[in-house]
């Protein structure tokens, strides 16, 4: 990593991180991703205060700047901590930040973000999804459950009122669906009961929750996700709980938006994220040991009507490899 800092002034950096509000700040960008506001909250000062202290950690490379809306998320720049001198202030900033307990509240903004997500999901008058697709999909999915191979178990991750059910229930032996959110597992149950789902088990539970875990097995051999992720406190985490629920050689779908500006969602919907570049989902396949992995853009005339149909969607499709020693190329693709 290349400093803003020339070699003859090196000295400047002692100055820089003499400040301990300074190394707060760059150790907590360490640990975790955060915007402004949530690094205000966390060291008790305000956001002016704590924007005049980032200012010149940016400009001397440490630290590094995601817009997201009308939010600036703030992380470590890569390859920081592999000069000596940053390694000991971020060394004597964790310190500082452990002895405070600024680590364990950055657990406590992290269910914060998620939250209002679940405080959303939980109501029972959350508009239904629907399925714009002919109501006989199911049937002719089950006339060609057999080109698809193995199909011993599918995971709906998040199933919600449990559309996706209607594609992986015709076609998998077994369908574990899992949600967080009692009156969203109530309305799955519905669309089960009147679809006449027998192979469909429905659970109420954190996708890493030990109950999911049971019910899984060995692993399943496709885990979907469905406009879940931008939910998610912390996606990388996701992705990597997602792919620990396939067995090996199995594989992950997951739909998403395409980063955006649409400031409505977040206050409509409690999407904690407003989309996702191909190249971060790729990155967190990737952090997940995932492997053959593929981005693509979804057709606008395949999103149907619902309140996000103006925005742009991206699948990703991934496989966990057989062995730990498996190797191969990601691939990513764009249409």
């Amino acid at each position: 990593m290349s400093l803003a800092v020339a070699p003859g002034g090196r000295w400047q950096l002692y100055r820089l991180l003499a400040e301990p509000a300074r190394l707060r700040l760059l150790a907590l960008g360490a640990r975790e991703e955060l915007s402004v506001g949530e690094l205000a909250d966390l060291v008790g000062e305000s956001q002016p205060n704590v924007s005049r202290h980032l200012g010149p950690l940016r400009q001397a490379g440490l630290l590094v700047d995601r817009r997201e809306g009308t939010r600036v998320l703030v992380r470590l720049a890569s390859g920081a901590d592999d000069d000596p001198v940053i390694l000991d202030a971020l060394d004597a900033g964790k310190k500082l930040c452990e002895g405070e307990g600024l680590f364990a509240r950055v657990t406590e903004v992290l269910r914060a973000r998620d939250a209002r997500s679940k405080e959303f999901f939980s109501r029972a008058g959350v508009a239904a999804d629907t399925t714009d697709g002919a109501s006989e999909l199911p049937a002719y999915l089950f006339a060609l459950r057999t080109l698809v191979s193995p199909r011993d178990l599918a995971v709906d991750a998040g199933t919600g009122a449990g559309v996706m059910l209607d594609l992986l229930a015709p076609v998998f032996r077994r369908v574990l669906a899992v949600d967080r959110s009692g009156a969203q597992i109530a309305r799955a149950a519905e669309r089960v009961r009147m679809r006449g789902y027998a192979n469909v088990e429905l659970r109420e539970d954190e996708l890493d929750g030990p109950e999911v875990r049971r019910a899984v097995g060995p692993g399943a051999d496709l885990v979907c996700s469905a406009r879940v992720l931008h939910h998610a406190p912390t996606p990388r985490q996701a992705v990597r709980t997602l792919g620990e629920l396939l067995r090996p050689g199995g594989h992950i779908v997951i739909l998403d938006y395409l980063a955006h500006d649409d400031e409505r969602l977040r206050d409509e919907q409690a999407d904690v994220w407003m989309g996702f570049q191909p190249s971060e989902l790729m990155g967190f396949a990737s952090a997940a040991g995932l492997v053959d992995v593929e981005v693509s853009t979804i057709p606008g005339g395949y999103v149907g009507r619902g309140v996000d149909s103006h925005l742009d969607w991206l699948g990703l499709v991934a496989r966990r490899p057989t062995s730990a020693g498996t190797s191969h190329g990601s691939a990513l693709r764009s249409t």
